[in-house]
């Protein structure tokens, strides 16, 4: 078992079976640093989207595109920075539409660990990324992994909101059953592109509705 394997929670591995390489990642990785490049997420930390959200408790699952290339902004988590760190504008347009939707003020830190906790997978497309250099993992194997990931959701969970917000996580489409999880589709939260459907898509409130329809506790989307 391979390094990086290790840090994939045990149960992870039994539910998406061999339809990954993680020994080929880890040699790209190995090389990456070889030649100085810093990276991120931290080694611990790359599978935090899986480590924090027990595949039984996923609800909803948020597609991004990878890490935060900043300096020490990354999580492991989509979407989200550590604390202490600058809030990035896509997470501050995300958090203009849940106060759009609801009648609450969102936490002054980008810290998304709580919402894994309630069962949202805030997975990225590719798992890590050269500092300051966005998009530099892509096509090196991550999208096969998490490609398996949200096959496993699709096929063995039902009644899960799919979270697909821009051209990269709407790619994944294809591997939903729209018929058994709910799919909800909107321009990126960037800057660049929240106004062109983003902002007020009433994603939010949709998922939760969809959750309590079905029995399941909403997420309380404050609790960060």
């Amino acid at each position: 078992m391979t390094t990086l394997s290790i840090r994939l929670e045990k149960n992870w591995h039994a539910i998406i079976g061999g339809e990954f390489d993680l020994a080929q990642l880890e040699q790209f990785l190995q090389r990456e640093k070889e030649l100085g490049r810093n990276i991120y997420p931290k080694d611990a930390e790359i599978f935090n989207a899986l480590n924090s959200t027990r595949f039984k408790d996923i609800k909803i699952v948020i597609i991004g595109q990878d890490p935060y290339p900043g300096e020490e902004q990354a999580n492991g988590l989509c979407f989200s920075v550590r604390k202490g760190k600058a809030i990035p504008r896509s997470l501050q347009n995300i958090y203009k539409e849940i106060e759009a939707e609801y009648p609450i003020k969102m936490p002054p830190h980008g810290d998304l660990k709580g919402w894994a906790e309630q069962g949202v997978l805030l997975l990225n497309a590719t798992l890590t990324v050269q500092q300051d250099s966005p998009g530099s993992h892509q096509r090196k194997g991550w999208e096969r992994f998490t490609d398996a990931i949200i096959r496993a959701v699709n096929e063995r969970r039902k009644h899960v909101v799919f979270v697909l917000w821009g051209r990269c996580a709407q790619k994944t489409s294809a591997l939903i059953d729209r018929e058994r999880h709910l799919v909800l589709e909107a321009s990126h939260p960037s800057p660049r592109s929240a106004h062109r459907g983003f902002l007020g898509c009433g994603h939010f409130r949709t998922a939760n509705d969809y959750l309590i329809k079905y029995g399941l506790k909403p997420v309380g989307w404050r609790k960060i």
